[in-house]
């Protein structure tokens, strides 16, 4: 019963993965600047910087500057989407990067961000245009 358990949450996991895929191929566009994913590799990537609240905010950013976050992040080639920040939480970034590149991004918040943030990240697709249009037909336009 275990071993179908497992099996089943590995394919769904799977399934999941590749539907995540193909849905980012299909809503991603090839980003400004030098970063230049193609519709086969591009991911959007969300993630979540929420800040130590036991620590004021001139310490914090101190030991950002001194890890060298803002000089590391992003990485050169990766495409900030958008980046705001939630009061309350801290800020909330969403990238568009090749996907081979993943493990470098991490890598960077890793070795800059840790200790001043706590971090999160989700795969992130776009689906303004597909809410839109939705709500568009549902109210008549």
């Amino acid at each position: 019963m275990r071993s179908n358990r497992r099996t089943v949450t590995m394919v769904t996991l799977l399934v999941g993965a590749l539907a995540l895929t193909s849905t980012t191929m299909a809503q991603t566009t090839a980003p400004q600047g030098n970063a230049a994913p193609t519709a086969d590799n591009a991911v959007l990537l969300t993630v979540f910087f929420k800040h130590d609240q036991s620590r004021p905010l001139n310490e914090l950013n101190a030991q950002l500057e001194k890890q060298g976050f803002y000089k590391a992040f992003p990485p050169p080639g990766v495409e900030v989407v958008s980046w705001y920040v939630m009061m309350g939480i801290g800020q909330v970034i969403t990238l568009r990067l090749p996907a081979s590149r993943l493990r470098e991004v991490n890598r960077v918040i890793e070795d800059t961000a840790w200790g001043a943030y706590r971090t999160e990240f989700y795969p992130t697709y776009d689906y303004k245009a597909v809410g839109m249009a939705q709500h568009d037909k549902a109210a008549g336009n």
